[in-house]
């Protein structure tokens, strides 16, 4: 139903009236001159402003915003420098399929292609990290573009969408009307699978004797978690995961095997490399998760459930493709799975059981243990999060060693509780996600797991959070390196440490309290469970400073390009 209005408003008024139509309760912004006609009308609403303290820092929040609530996230920035640093943000929400809007705004349109001042072809910059982008230069299209942004962002395979706004189209007037039912000519996603093709996996299913569900975020992101529990179970089928589908399938469950990969658990590389059916919902098989490709699951039939074709058949080849959104195919699979009388007969029931026999046997092989003395563990920190916590945490990372600790030890049973940025991998992510993350779940508590370098790529974002009253906790991992960077010169480079000792380092501590937080410290590891106690019963902004092993790593580690039965172990 369209609603119609012969009045007419200025560019600023119909963004406004056009997010408030969208549902926007909060944007993510920085202002400056090119939107400022936008942010005179932001006091008239009752939208809910965040003003960060760099670009970056506002869509990494909208992105975990949207990760943790599941819509989509908004954010404004102002038009060349604005809009450059809010580059490395969108690339990453689109590397990782999370659906934002982004506003930039624009010089005039007379002026554009000038050099004018603080001008920048966002457009044609963010058009290889984005969905999709436009330029809007007749205020009479902004209220439809605006409609079709959130329609594409949010729709098949998500992402970011770019919008820039000229400061004159922000100026110039026109009637406003909200289409709610919309559709774009070549934009038609397929939600529905092609129920054959459903068949085909239950008859494969049936037939296997060693099979392997291989879940990523798509599952997620379609809410798909309670369909592939249901599935997994009914089957019979184990469960690995890559990074960005922690929290798919529960960690509690017995069927999981752990993640996947390049610092995935010594069972789950081996189950997918002995499988025989290897299922992937929701994957995209990134490289971190293959390693060798033409070695990966060599022994299997493989299944490929993706919304998106492209990337069907991208990385490895697959023997059955299903175009299809994640939670409807999983509704049909457990509807086709349900009419079998009996699903498993006794031979594959015999078959399975060796199977998860097998697979016992590889977990007690490698326990993913570590030795606790007299120097804290990072693996301990995490560890006594998850124990404090209860696992109810929604615990965002930034990119790194911490990373990969925080995916191994902190056991995720729920979706969207796990932010981290997975396929740009970018340093600086996780203050501001936790930012987004705790706006939208003002009632949750948010830890964002961080290395001491890391930590520093986004540090001023601890203003927007003390700013706001958020009481996010930072829990960093404090060995004063670039530890996965060390780490790799110490297996691969000789133990040659070239540019990565962070020792010269501020006083975390301090720098909390200068912010106006909580600075906490650990320096052995019977501090720790008591410095995690106080940061969660202080409900302001707290950073931890946990002074960790220095030259601790990250295992299993299987190096690039290797088999990942390649795994070097503790």
């Amino acid at each position: 139903m369209e609603k119609k209005s012969t009045a007419k408003y200025t560019g600023a008024q119909i963004l406004m009236k056009a997010l408030k139509d969208e549902g926007v309760d909060t944007i993510f912004g920085y202002p400056g001159g090119a939107v400022l006609d936008v942010y005179n009308e932001l006091p008239n609403t009752d939208i809910r402003h965040i003003l960060v303290r760099q670009e970056q820092g506002a869509v990494h929040a909208a992105d975990a915003y949207a990760r943790v609530s599941g819509r989509t996230g908004t954010c404004l920035v102002t038009s060349g420098p604005g809009a450059t640093n809010a580059v490395t943000g969108i690339a990453s929400a689109y590397m990782d399929s999370i659906p934002v809007v982004i506003f930039t705004g624009q010089v005039p349109t007379p002026l554009i292609g000038n050099d004018a001042f603080q001008e920048v072809d966002i457009v044609g910059i963010s058009r290889p990290c984005t969905k999709h982008n436009y330029l809007v230069k007749n205020v009479n299209d902004l209220a439809r573009t605006i409609r079709e942004a959130y329609y594409i962002a949010g729709s098949g395979r998500p992402g970011p969408v770019l919008v820039d706004i000229p400061k004159d189209v922000l100026r110039s007037a026109a009637p406003y009307s909200y289409q709610k039912d919309i559709q774009i000519r070549s934009y038609n996603p397929t939600y529905e699978p092609n129920i054959k093709q459903l068949q085909k996996v239950i008859d494969l299913i049936q037939a296997a004797k060693q099979p392997v569900i291989f879940t990523g975020g798509g599952v997620i992101l379609s809410d798909a978690s309670a369909e592939l529990t249901r599935f997994a179970r009914a089957c019979r089928v184990p469960v690995t995961s890559s990074l960005m589908g922690l929290g798919a399938f529960p960690a509690s469950d017995p069927l999981w095997l752990g993640m996947l990969g390049m610092h995935g658990t010594y069972r789950a590389n081996l189950a997918v490399s002995s499988c025989d059916l290897l299922i992937g919902i929701g994957v995209r098989f990134d490289d971190r998760v293959t390693g060798k490709t033409d070695e990966f699951a060599d022994k299997a039939t493989i299944v490929h459930i993706d919304i998106d074709p492209t990337s069907i058949q991208k990385n490895v080849a697959v023997d059955v493709p299903i175009v299809g959104d994640c939670r409807i195919t999983l509704k049909h699979l457990n509807k086709l799975a349900a009419a079998q009388k009996p699903l498993l007969d006794d031979k594959a029931l015999k078959d399975r059981n060796k199977w998860f026999k097998q697979i016992i046997q590889w977990k007690e092989d490698n326990m993913m243990g570590y030795d606790q003395k007299k120097i804290i563990k990072p693996q301990y920190v995490v560890e006594k999060l998850f124990e404090l916590t209860r696992g109810e945490a929604i615990i965002t990372t930034e990119v790194g060693q911490n990373q990969m600790w925080a995916a191994q030890y902190y056991h995720f049973d729920k979706p969207r509780h796990f932010v981290t940025s997975g396929g740009l991998g970018v340093m600086g992510f996780g203050l501001p996600a936790a930012i987004g993350a705790q706006v939208a779940c003002p009632d949750k508590t948010v830890i964002n797991i961080a290395g001491d370098g890391s930590i520093q790529m986004n540090i001023q974002e601890m203003m927007t959070a003390v700013s706001n009253n958020l009481p996010v906790k930072i829990a960093i991992l404090n060995n004063g390196y670039l530890g996965m960077v060390r780490q790799w010169q110490e297996l691969f480079y000789d133990r040659r440490y070239s540019s990565t000792n962070m020792e010269a380092a501020p006083d975390f501590v301090k720098l909390a309290e200068a912010y106006g937080a909580v600075g906490l410290r650990a320096t052995r590891p019977e501090e720790v469970g008591p410095v995690i106690r106080e940061a969660l019963a202080t409900p302001k902004t707290v950073m931890i400073d946990f002074v960790v092993e220095r030259e601790e790593n990250v295992y299993p580690m299987v190096p690039a390009g290797s088999p990942i039965t390649n795994m070097i172990l503790v």
